[in-house]
């Protein structure tokens, strides 16, 4: 019976520590648990970005500014070339390209184009955009260029202007068996892709499932699955190789938001689309794009000292839409800050005040009020005109 007692006393005085110790561990897994639920989003690969497309907002980023090999997305800037040529006419759809040796013995994804043959601008765009084709990529941009040498100099060129910080093209097909120097970043990629989606003519390619060249000969399949299997899809561009992983600059627009989701080396094809679909779901469920109104916001005309006119009316200059979170739009308020007055010469657009917009403490907006028209200083002239006028009227 003693040592029954001691036992049972000993069980009794090891018991608790066995149960701290249990809810020690719950209180740690509830931690790990709220601590994964404040994460946005899950994405399975090296880097990944969700920006805005039309104000390029960042919403979502992971280790977006990491330099990594960007496959075949590489073709987004060789794409913006394109348009930018076809828009500022340089080039025309129904513009003829002969293959050249250099074109026809690219490697990868490609139409097997045979040196000397020849293809239109449009036929080696539709290649380019929905299948990937690094022959049909390197033909045009020799149209552009005179040598891919030479195109890659422009792609440089442009990304350097569009601020992307962290660029090196080698090529223009993405290819990297051969370089260590071929690098961006998931948030250049975004860059590019916004400003590429800025010319709509690229939709009538990116958002294509299945084409045929040559009569029917050469079938073009998609490679971004989102374009069949995800609502709004615009485009963009995929690219896998081994170096690089799978990458993906995903597009869509629902409701006026239209974003962009980039995945940089991802594991398998899935992570990338899941990822990016991931993101986009994310984005359209708590944001929304919205362009300030001002309704209700009265702008005083502002006194023009030794103007030909007392007064100087002025307006908004610019007025850009905005991302807000959901519901964010309705708090929207608005602060005005214009000159007293205002010394004659006045020039049209002449800067004349701001109007900030806020909601809550988070500054949205600053929009410039600027001077409606010219207004000349007036001169001695003028009073005497004005002196003879009164005259004439007293008479």
């Amino acid at each position: 019976m003693k040592k029954f007692l001691s036992l049972l006393t000993s069980l009794l005085l090891i018991l608790p520590a066995f149960s701290l110790t249990s809810y020690a561990d719950v209180w740690e897994e509830a931690a790990e648990v709220s601590a994964t639920a404040s994460v946005p989003v899950t994405v399975n690969a090296k880097s990944a970005i969700l920006m805005d497309a039309s104000t390029g907002q960042v919403l979502f980023a992971e280790n977006e500014n990491e330099r990594l090999y960007p496959a075949s997305v590489t073709k987004i800037m060789p794409l913006l070339l394109f348009m930018e040529a076809l828009d500022g006419g340089k080039i025309s759809l129904t513009d003829t390209v002969t293959a050249s040796p250099t074109a026809a013995s690219k490697g990868g994804s490609q139409i097997w184009l045979k040196e000397g043959e020849q293809m239109t601008v449009d036929e080696l765009l539709r290649a380019t955009a929905i299948a990937s084709a690094n022959d049909a990529c390197t033909a045009l941009g020799e149209h552009i260029a005179g040598s891919e040498e030479a195109f890659v100099a422009l792609m440089n060129k442009r990304a350097e202007e569009l601020g992307m910080k962290n660029t090196n093209f080698v090529n223009c097909s993405g290819l990297d068996d051969d370089t260590t120097e071929h690098l961006t970043t998931a948030y250049d990629i975004a860059l590019m892709s916004k400003e590429l989606l800025s010319h709509e003519r690229i939709k009538t390619y990116t958002t294509v499932w299945m084409d045929t060249l040559r009569d029917g000969a050469t079938e073009l399949t998609n490679t971004n699955r989102l374009v069949r299997f995800y609502n709004g899809t615009t485009g963009l561009k995929t690219g896998t190789t081994d170096k690089a992983g799978y990458c993906l600059s995903a597009s869509a627009e629902r409701d006026g938001l239209h974003l962009i989701a980039v995945i940089m080396g991802a594991a398998t094809s899935d992570d990338r689309f899941e990822g990016a679909k991931a993101m986009l779901n994310w984005g359209f469920a708590n944001y929304e794009t919205v362009t300030p109104d001002f309704e209700g916001v009265e702008i005083p005309q502002v006194p023009v000292l030794q103007g030909i006119e007392e007064l100087c009316e002025a307006e908004i200059e610019g007025v850009n839409p905005v991302t807000l979170s959901k519901g964010e739009s309705a708090g929207i308020e608005y602060s005005l800050e214009i000159c007293e007055n205002v010394e004659a010469p006045v020039e049209k657009n002449q800067l004349l005040g701001k109007i900030t917009a806020k909601s809550g403490d988070n500054i949205i907006g600053e929009y410039n009020l600027v001077a409606k028209e010219d207004i000349r200083k007036i001169t001695l002239w003028d009073y005497v005109q004005g002196f003879l006028i009164s005259l004439t009227k007293s008479i």
